[in-house]
């Protein structure tokens, strides 16, 4: 049997993340998604989204085509992880060939493209 592998990453809300002000947060969460939004583009990132529950420390999940490492590298590099807000903990993924396609999607760049969309 062939197998599809990726590799899930979760974005996680630090214990220690440092205060924002609501500017800052509002630059932060646009570069954030800039960042989604580039890597969708690159064709590594598959499908990303905002996970939930407010209670949770798990803010989002990610489904790359990439190994964990090179995985963990790109989302090092976006600007809400750099700014210490978010961790991410970076899974390989496993399932039957074909259980799951993805289609070619366009990611908002910022609050502003999700306000358009509405």
């Amino acid at each position: 049997m062939d197998f599809d592998r990726y590799t899930v990453t979760l974005l996680v809300l630090r214990d220690d993340a440092p205060e924002f002000t609501p500017e800052v947060e509002d630059a932060l969460q646009d570069a954030h998604m800039a960042h989604i939004a580039d890597l969708a583009a690159s064709g590594r990132l598959l499908a990303a989204g905002p996970l939930l529950d407010p209670a949770s420390p798990f803010r989002g999940l990610s489904i790359l085509n990439v190994g964990v490492d090179e995985a963990l590298a790109l989302k090092d590099e976006d600007p809400a992880v750099k700014a210490g807000k978010y961790r991410i903990i970076a899974l390989p993924w496993m399932l039957p060939g074909g259980a799951m396609a993805f289609s070619p999607a366009r990611f908002p760049r910022s609050m502003a493209d999700v306000a358009d969309e509405d």
